[in-house]
This record gives structure tokens, sequence and C-alpha cells, in this order.
């Protein structure tokens, strides 16, 4: 009955089992057995090598990648709704010791390459102005919409041709590839990222989120700076053993696949009150006070977001049997 946030959803089993596996003496920090093995399991996902360092959560990986991606005196380009813009309490800007956030426009919190161009040729290049080296997208966006392999690419080629860094905020990249059926190779190295925030504890895990380099050489700085910023937990090996679980058998996959299908079960329930078309696991409805209120009395729990709106998220543990009486109380209102 709660769709307020897959943040608030149970770990997954195997998750939990993975923690009580690595519940044994071993070394300490990031120099264990289980931390040892994520950047082989991470190269054999994305089909090249890699680094894979894991922080507690998505801030810090998001931070501490623009970190390396822009200097101080850099601007990082990223949409007027982006997660680093609006929800992370100036950590980006704090991480990178001051770098800029350039705002750009797009439907549904996505920005296209046209854009980001443009916002580009509006920047003076001289000292007056912070000028940008890196830009950052949210896959799948803060309001369910997912970029294509060929959106990417289309910004990476602009990426490029200034000199800029990509940097993919993927947060929900699991549900992004889950609605796409695409191998993970093609939304973000291949199309011109090079760092990936690839998020877990949306999607079933428990405080585990990886920073995926796909230039190990980028991945150095970042250790060090990892460690300053607080997040070289001594006993990694649980971060370390929850990506581990959540990779083996494609579990990540098939848990975003599951959330996936519960909200396409509430989009077609919610018909023209879609406020977003549903690509991933966020649903925003058209509902009036008066209809959220009934919605609550029946014991379903989501966010207002603005005025007349509301958001819905499923998560990986919701089967259709937990969706239907939330699909059948939308229709009916």
């Amino acid at each position: 009955m709660r769709f307020f946030s897959d943040n608030a959803a149970p770990v997954c089993p195997q998750v939990m089992a993975a923690i009580a596996d690595a519940n044994t003496l071993d070394t300490a920090y990031d120099g264990d057995a289980w931390s040892a093995k994520l950047d082989g399991a991470m190269s054999d996902l994305f089909g090249r090598d890699v680094a894979c360092l894991w922080v507690a959560t998505g801030t810090a990986a998001n931070s501490l990648a623009l970190a390396a991606l822009c200097p101080p005196y850099g601007a990082i380009v990223c949409h007027r709704d982006a997660h680093i813009q609006n929800d992370e309490c100036g950590a980006p800007e704090f991480f990178t010791h001051g770098a800029k956030l350039l705002l750009a426009e797009g439907d549904g919190a996505k920005l296209s390459a046209a854009a980001i161009a443009a916002l580009l040729d509006a920047t003076r290049d001289d000292v007056h102005q912070t000028q940008p080296h890196a830009i950052s997208i949210t896959n799948a966006t803060e309001y369910g919409r997912v970029y294509s392999p060929a959106d990417v690419a289309a910004i990476g080629k602009v990426a490029k041709a200034r000199g800029l860094k990509l940097h993919m905020d993927g947060a929900r990249f699991a549900n992004a590839v889950a609605h796409l059926g695409c191998a993970p190779a093609d939304l973000t190295w291949r199309a011109g990222v090079d760092a990936l925030s690839f998020g877990f504890v949306k999607n079933g895990g428990m405080s585990a989120e990886a920073l995926v380099f796909f230039d190990p050489e980028m991945a150095k700085a970042t250790r060090y700076r990892r460690k300053r910023a607080g997040h070289l937990l001594s006993k990694g090996r649980y971060l370390a053993a929850q990506i581990l679980a959540m990779l083996e058998g494609d579990l990540w996959l098939a848990n975003a696949r599951a959330a996936n299908a519960a909200a396409a079960m509430l989009a077609e329930a919610a018909g023209d009150r879609l406020v977003h078309s549903v690509e991933a696991n966020e649903i925003f409805l058209r509902v009036s006070p008066q209809e959220a209120a009934s919605l609550r009395v029946e014991g379903f729990d989501f966010y207002d977001w603005g005025p007349g709106e509301a958001r819905l998220v499923t998560a990986w543990n919701h089967a259709p049997e937990d969706v239907r009486p939330l699909a059948d109380a939308i229709r009916a209102l």
C-alpha cells in the first residue's frame, strides 16, 4: 500500500544473504576478497575494463564522480530538475570544491544534445565566465523518462566535440536498461559516458552504490577523495557483497523489470491522468486534493508533487497483486 519511494522498499533476500556470508574475518577497508572482485564483475557486465568503487550513497557516487570530471573552477551542465541540483544539498559543489552547475531545460527532466549545445554556445570563452568541463544526465530521469542509447550518443558526441566529460546519474539505471532491453554498454561507454553512478539501493540493495569509471585511470585519485570524504568504510566488504549479489544472475535487471511492470499496471489504469510517459518505475498523476485524500483514506501512501499532482513509485518487490488494488482505486476516481 506504500508507493512513496523505492528507497523505502525492503532489502531483497539475496542481498541479505550476501551480507551474512560476508560476516567473517577479512582485511579491512577495500582490501577484502569481495571488494577485489568488483572491477572484474563490472568489467564483465560492461564488456570492457572498468574500475568500480563502492560508496554508501548515491549523493556520494554522483559527487565523487563529478569531482573526478570537473575542476573547482569549472562548470557542470545538468537539467534544472536534476537530482544533483535540487536534492543533494550542494554536495556536488562541495565535493568539487566549488564547481558551478549550469542549468538547462528539457521535457521530463531530460536534456537533448541541442539544448546542451545551445547552453554551451551561450558561454563566452573568456576568463570572466565559468567554463564547462562536464555534462551530467540522469537515467532514468527525475520524472521517470529514459534516455535511449541514441539519445546518450548524441549528447556524448557534443561532449567529445567540446572536450567535456560525460557523467550519468544512474540511481535508476537498472530501470532504464530494463525498459530499453539494451546492453548496459550501449547506454554508457559506447555512447560516450565516462563515469556512471550505478544505483543499487533503490533496486533491492541495503547500503551500497557503485561508482564505475570506464577509464580505470580516472579511479586512482577518486580513491583518495573517497577516503577524504569519509566514504571509505572500514568494513567495506559488506557493501561489495551487496553489489556482487545484485550482479549475480542479473538480479539487478530482474528486480528492475518487476518494478517497471508494476509501474506499467498503474500507468494503464491512470490513462490521461499521466503527467509524463511511464518508462521506468515512477508515475506522475493529475489528481485533485480531494482525490488524493480519498486514495489515502483507502490506505495508499504516496507523495504530493506540486498542485494537483502526485508521484507514485513502484519497487522490486511489488507483485501484480500488490499493485492491482491501487490500479483499481485510480480507475474508480
